[in-house]
């Protein structure tokens, strides 16, 4: 399922520019507007979990952000973002990874999942990606995570999705997380289609 998962990626990124898929944001507002009600230091240690080709890591660099690391299972989508950086790609780590396999080495003070965990659709996935965030995740980190709401799509890119509200995110992440803050948001895709979201703030017991 690993390699299956890794082809399909793949082959949309190498088939699809950056800005037509339909989870392409021109600017991550969303997820900065959660940090920045968070009062992080530009110093505090974020993975971007799925990253894609998002230019969320581009606004972080900008801002200052220090440690930065970027995970996605699709090579050709880091290799945008990294063109699009040029030089300040140095300054970003960069892993190219499954995460209901991945594990991570240290911890980090904020891990963030605009749309990977709603694409996780088997309990063992879940388990996987649980084990991942409680081993990547310091105690007091905080967990911005977005799936497709519970009236949202049920398919994207051809895969299906499993949907969420702040409820069922907070059960399937279980005791060691307390949610702190949740909201919807109605995406617009290049399309012109509309997509209802999830969105979850946690903090690591």
């Amino acid at each position: 399922m690993t390699e299956a998962n890794q082809e399909h990626w793949d082959e949309v990124y190498r088939t699809k520019a950056a800005d037509s898929v339909s989870w392409y944001q021109p600017t991550p507002e969303p997820s900065l507007r959660a940090l920045d009600e968070l009062q992080l230091p530009v110093t505090a240690a974020l993975i971007d979990i799925g990253a894609g080709a998002s230019s969320l890591v581009d606004r972080l660099v900008e801002r200052g952000w220090s440690d930065l690391t970027v995970l996605d299972i699709a090579a050709p989508a880091l290799d945008v973002a990294k063109a699009r950086l040029r030089d300040d790609a140095a300054r970003v780590a960069w892993m190219v990874a499954d995460i209901t396999v991945w594990r991570p080495k240290r911890r980090y003070d904020v891990w963030h999942d605009r749309a990977v965990f709603h694409f996780l659709t088997e309990p063992q996935q879940r388990l996987s990606y649980r084990n991942a965030l409680e081993a990547g995740t310091a105690a007091g980190g905080v967990v911005i995570i977005a799936t497709f709401a519970s009236d949202g799509p049920e398919r994207c890119s051809g895969l299906p999705v499993q949907r969420y509200d702040a409820a069922a995110l907070a059960a399937e992440f279980g005791s060691a997380f307390a949610l702190e803050r949740e909201w919807r948001e109605e995406h617009a895709t290049p399309g012109g289609g509309r997509q209802s979201f999830q969105w979850c703030v946690f903090r690591r017991r």
